[in-house]
Parts: C-alpha cells; sequence; structure tokens
C-alpha cells in the first residue's frame, strides 16, 4: 500500500494512516532512480544506496550506465535506455550491475519514460534484487498453492470481521461462493454461528493468542436439511511490521466423528438411565430426591449412579458411586457395580464391609470408582456410612446449620486392598443428607473447597422442598457445556416406625 493506505470508512471522510516499517515494499527494498534524457542520475533514492552501494552523492551527476554496468553489457543497456526513451514503452527485465564493492548483482528492473511540464523526457527505474524478489514469489506461489489445495476449509477477515478470502474448501464447507463472501461479516455468510464465536475472534485480534479446536455443530447452505459439525481455530494475522491484519480461521468437517460420538453417547445414556432406580422405593422414615444430569458435552457421558436399596428392619441403604471413564464401557461398569452393591446389601452387611467387597470387585473389573454407602435405621434415628475415595456428604440441620461430613475419605475402589471405615451419627428427623458425585461441584477454573463453600451456601433453607433443593444445586452449580456426568441423592429424615405406630400408622414390633 506505499507509505500510507486508505481510511476504511465514508470515501467523505476519507484519511490515512501510516505504515509501519517492515511492510513487502520494505522487504523487496525497491530502489528508484531518476535519469535525464542523457542517461544522467538525477534522483537518488536511499534504497539505490543500498541496493547499489553508491550514496547519492557519488551517484548524483553521472551517467547510471558507466557507474553501474560492465563494459560487456553497456552497450545492450544504452539501446534499451535508447528504446524507452524513443518509444515511451515500459521495459521490465533483469541484467546485471556493478555493485560499489566491484561484485556484480542481478537486478530486476522496470524502466518507465516521464514528462515534465517542460515537455522534457526523464526515465524512471524501479530496482531491486532478484533473489529477494525471487523469494518472496516462490513463498506466494507455496501459501497459494497449500490455500487453495488445502481440504481444510481457510478464511481470512479484517478487523471488522469481513471476509477478505476463502479458499475452495470452505467455499464447499459454507455453500456460499466465494465471491459471495468477500466484503460480508462473518455472520451474514454463517448465521447459525453462536455469538461466542464473534467474541472469540474479538479476542484473538485483541490479545494476538490463538483459540483452537473450537467445536460447533449447525447447518449451512451446502447441506441445509443436515446438521453438521466442523472443530474450528482463530489466528490472528499479522503483517511482518506487526500490524493487525484480521483474523485467519480454519474449519475441519468432523461430522462423521460427531455423528459417531452421538450414537455411542445415546447408547450409554439410555444403558445408564436404564440401570438407574426410577423412581426409588418410599421407605420408612425416609423422603428421598434425586437428580440425574448427564454430561452437557456432545462426547462425554459417564458412570455415573444413585441408589436406594430397601434393607431389613426398615433400613435403607443410600449409596451414590461414580465409575471413571466414559461412553459405554464406563455406563457398562457402572451397572455391574450396582448390582454387586445391591447383593452386597442384601447381606445386611456394615458400610465398610460393602466397600470392601466391591473393592475385589473393581479390580477384577479394571477400573476406578469412588462410593459412598450409607445405611439409615429409623428405628435408632442412626445413619452409618463409609466412603472409598468419595466427596464428603453435607449434613442439612433443621435449624439450618450444615456441615461437610469429616468422613475417613478411604481409596478409592480399584482392587487397593485399603481397609474402609464405618462412621455413625444421629440422623433425627428433619435432618439432610446430601449425597453427589464430583460433576456437581468440580470445574475447571476454580478450586474445590471454593466450590463445596457454594454447595454449602446454596443449601441455606431446610424448609424448601427436596426436589426443588435438587433443581436449585444443578441450576446454580452446573454449566451449559459441562463435562461430566452428575448424581444427586438427598434423603431428609421423617418420623420413625414407634412415632407412627403411636398415631396408627404402622406396626410398631418392627423396631
Amino acid at each position: 500500500m506505499g507509505a500510507a493506505e486508505p481510511f476504511r470508512g465514508d470515501p467523505g471522510t476519507a484519511d490515512v494512516v501510516p505504515s509501519m516499517p517492515g511492510g513487502l515494499l520494505d522487504v523487496l527494498n525497491v530502489a528508484a532512480v531518476l535519469l535525464d534524457a542523457e542517461g544522467r542520475i538525477d534522483l537518488w533514492s536511499p534504497q539505490a544506496e543500498i541496493l547499489f552501494g553508491y550514496t547519492a552523492e557519488e551517484a548524483l551527476g553521472q551517467y547510471a550506465g558507466h557507474l553501474l554496468i560492465d563494459k560487456e553489457h553497456l552497450d545492450t543497456v544504452l539501446e534499451l535506455f535508447a528504446q524507452v526513451m524513443r518509444e515511451g514503452k515500459s521495459w521490465a527485465g533483469v541484467f546485471p550491475i556493478r555493485h560499489k564493492d566491484g561484485s556484480t548483482r542481478l537486478v530486476e528492473f522496470r524502466n518507465m519514460r516521464l514528462q515534465d511540464d517542460q515537455r522534457e523526457y526523464w526515465a524512471l527505474g524501479l530496482a531491486t534484487d532478484q533473489a529477494t524478489l525471487r523469494q518472496v514469489e516462490r513463498n506466494l506461489a507455496l501459501s497459494a498453492q497449500l490455500v487453495s489445495q488445502s481440504p481444510i476449509g481457510l478464511g481470512m477477515l479484517d478487523t471488522d470481521l469481513r471476509y477478505i478470502s476463502v479458499n475452495p474448501a470452505e467455499e464447499r464447507m459454507n455453500g456460499v461462493p466465494a465471491a459471495e463472501h468477500i466484503g460480508r461479516h462473518v455472520h451474514e455468510v454463517l448465521p447459525f454461528l453462536d455469538e461466542s464465536f464473534e467474541a472469540a475472534m474479538r479476542e484473538v485480534l485483541a490479545t494476538g493468542t490463538p483459540i483452537l479446536d473450537q467445536y460447533t455443530v449447525g447447518r449451512t447452505a451446502a447441506d441445509p436439511d443436515n446438521d453438521h459439525a466442523w472443530s474450528i481455530s482463530f489466528y490472528r494475522l499479522e503483517a511482518p511490521n506487526g500490524r493487525v491484519l484480521g483474523v485467519a480461521t480454519s474449519s475441519v468437517d468432523v461430522t462423521d466423528r460427531h455423528r459417531a460420538v452421538e450414537e455411542q453417547r445415546r447408547a450409554a445414556l439410555t444403558l445408564q438411565r436404564s440401570l438407574l432406580p426410577h423412581p426409588p422405593p418410599r421407605r420408612p422414615g425416609l423422603d428421598v430426591a434425586h437428580r440425574y444430569r448427564p454430561a452437557q458435552a456432545t462426547i462425554e457421558i459417564g458412570g455415573d449412579w444413585y441408589d436406594v436399596i430397601p434393607l431389613t428392619g426398615d433400613k435403607t441403604a443410600l449409596v451414590v458411586g461414580d465409575v471413571m471413564g466414559s461412553g459405554v464401557a464406563a455406563a457398562a461398569t457402572m451397572g455391574q457395580l450396582r448390582t454387586a452393591t445391591r447383593t452386597l446389601a442384601d447381606l445386611d452387611l456394615a458400610p465398610a464391609q460393602v466397600l470392601h467387597h466391591l473393592d475385589h470387585i473393581t479390580d477384577g473389573l479394571d477400573t476406578i470408582a469412588t462410593c459412598v454407602y450409607a445405611v439409615f435405621d429409623p428405628c435408632t434415628a442412626q445413619c452409618h456410612i463409609s466412603v472409598a475415595g468419595h466427596l464428603p456428604p453435607v449434613l442439612l440441620h433443621p435449624d439450618g446449620t450444615r456441615e461437610l461430613l469429616d468422613l475417613p475419605t478411604g481409596a478409592p475402589l480399584g482392587g487397593c486392598g485399603i481397609s474402609f471405615d464405618t462412621t455413625s451419627f444421629a440422623f433425627r428427623p428433619g435432618n439432610q443428607l446430601v449425597l453427589y458425585t464430583d460433576g456437581l461441584v468440580e470445574t475447571r477454573d476454580l478450586p474445590i473447597d471454593a466450590r463445596l463453600d457454594a454447595l454449602l451456601d446454596i443449601l441455606d433453607d431446610p424448609d424448601r422442598s427436596l426436589d426443588a433443593t435438587c433443581d436449585l444445586l444443578l441450576h446454580t452449580l452446573r454449566d451449559e457445556g459441562d463435562h461430566d456426568d452428575v448424581a444427586l441423592l438427598i434423603a431428609r429424615a421423617g418420623h420413625s416406625p414407634a412415632d407412627e405406630a403411636l398415631t396408627g400408622g404402622i406396626d410398631d414390633e418392627r423396631c
């Protein structure tokens, strides 16, 4: 663009913007030399001094042919000069020049005739080093071939996020001719894109930090009746001098992978939901609410589960567990562990013993899982609980105080052979026990202690219904696009069977 480029705005408010050093003309180091009609040097640019080695004081007034051309080429050059001056036609080509240091260099020339207001003729010569020019030409040709033949969709947008160019792959993906991209805003061409993508591009423009592999699903004019998926990356475009030119996008069509993952996700989710109790059975002296939420991210589905298991003597086992990993394998392993847990629960074992046996079973499944297993006895108003590497349950009291239970955490299930401990505490009418998997509280950008504090802050109303509490926790702590599923189980102690017998509700012999 030279030293300045026009301001992109209303023609009536035209302005100029200075260019920083390091642009293409600076890379080419184009020299300008003005000769009079007899071939004497009348003007000599600083770039000419760099290219030819002579200062302006040494060059001005000299015959250009005698200063720069070896004798063996002089006649040819003089004839070309005379032809340009006689016919007024420009000439471009390469010929060797003699540098001040005595070396000979091939220089790319463009010569043209000029006429001033006195009708006198002059000759303007523009010159650059041929090796540098050829290197730039090769680089441009290579870049053009890479862009045009790339199977990856490539687009370039200016700082207003209007298309400058697209390659054929991007043209095919968008279903819009390349010419119809140019000058249009990205949302005019791709209206399905989420607003976060424009925000991402503006962030890249502001910071220069690339944003990679942004996943999006939508429809374009190329296939308006079917969803497609793309992985899109953004990079800032900069001139050699650091001036920001715009943003480049690279798009990879990952529709086949997206559809395969979606199918796997549906299968895993169907399997997982078929294995979860729905709804949990009503239990004496206990109200229960539960939620299961799959991961919002497309490719994630895990092995979280909950269970409410009837035991002898009106006791109830409450279970929440999390199998590491995702997909059908994690869901299938979860089903096996849930079945094993129910079988062990029928033996009326202490919670620590149940986890001990599950640890051996998990070793045979070649997986790792966390689990919390609690047994509530309404006759004694006691809860007995054991934890295998799981996050601490919350105990909410009728007066509104709440606490994370300080329990021996144990090791995750996985055949480690480490013993587990059973802890007992009073669980009287009105008390609530909140069991959950890590997907409820863990995030990638906040420490777990802060998230557990947030969990306690939300549990501020012991009179709120259990279903409302479940929904509030999920709405407040879960974000759209979370990459982990959640199992949530809340139990509130009611009156014991003995209390209910006094009112004629049930037979008190069970206690």
